[in-house]
């Protein structure tokens, strides 16, 4: 602890604690739908073979293996997205050092509204929430590719 003094759980037995949530997942979502922009799936489709846009992935890897992913997509893992985002952190990717379009998707457009906020405030743009996500992608009839 920052005090100095540490906290020995064996010792101190089971506490009961509760957490205050004072901002919820549904409030961080609304508050980056109002600083972020959204594309429609229908706009995705018609720039998707572009070679100035990045669609990149955010869902779980068990996810892309129970649902399949987007042909050409990047997977970026939501929990490394901020570490290979950044230049100077040592797991930093190239593909996001590119000047293009970044479009960030995740299964219904929740996870990746947040992950578009972040990139946006790391100074990445042009970003973008897939509206919708995967979900919609696939209703749209957009091509997928499954794990054999």
């Amino acid at each position: 602890m920052a005090d100095g003094m540490s906290f020995n759980v064996a010792k101190q037995g089971f506490m009961e604690m509760t957490q205050e949530i004072t901002t919820g997942y549904k409030a961080l979502c609304e508050n980056a739908d109002k600083q972020v922009e959204s594309i429609s799936v229908a706009e995705t489709l018609e720039f998707a073979n572009r070679n100035d846009m990045v669609l990149v992935d955010i869902r779980d890897i068990r996810e892309l293996n129970r649902d399949g992913r987007i042909p050409g997509a990047i997977h970026a893992p939501r929990g490394m997205l901020e570490f290979w985002i950044d230049p100077a952190s040592p797991y930093h990717k190239e593909v996001f050092a590119q000047d293009k379009s970044y479009v960030f998707m995740c299964a219904g457009g929740m996870r990746s509204l947040l992950a578009t906020k972040t990139a946006q405030d790391m100074g990445m743009k042009p970003v973008l929430n897939l509206s919708g996500g995967f979900k919609a992608w696939k209703e749209a009839g957009g091509a997928i590719e499954k794990k054999d």
